[in-house]
């Protein structure tokens, strides 16, 4: 089991910036790949970026690509999304998840963390 729990969302501007964090207990953080995801209201959980357990390789949606970074410490076991350029449309609840390396689909979950950016 890997427990996830996410900070840093909150309200900010069109334009600004934030910086979410993902804290990882339980197992060897490095042995897990994690991502991104973010659900909008009344709209379908979607992935953002995701990150190998190695930091090697990234992965961005379209809708974000130039503007988010993912990132990772694997000293700190902590996965970070810096995010950019902030635009209404990325208003959702940000959610941190986590997969060992050897499944196709994210088996891990944080609470999720709410980003708001105002127009």
């Amino acid at each position: 089991q890997v427990q996830l729990v996410e900070s840093g969302g909150g309200l900010v501007q069109t334009g600004g910036s934030l910086r979410l964090s993902c804290a990882a207990s339980g197992r060897t953080f490095s042995n897990y790949d994690m991502g991104w995801f973010r659900q909008a209201p009344g709209k379908e959980r979607d992935v953002v970026a995701t990150i190998t357990s190695s930091g090697a390789a990234t992965f961005y949606a379209d809708s974000v690509k130039g503007r988010f970074t993912i990132s990772r410490d694997n000293a700190k076991n902590t996965v970070y999304l810096q995010m950019n350029s902030l635009k209404p449309e990325d208003t959702a609840v940000y959610y941190c998840t986590a997969k060992e390396r050897y499944r196709f689909t994210y088996t891990y979950w944080g609470q999720g963390t709410q980003v708001t950016v105002s127009s």
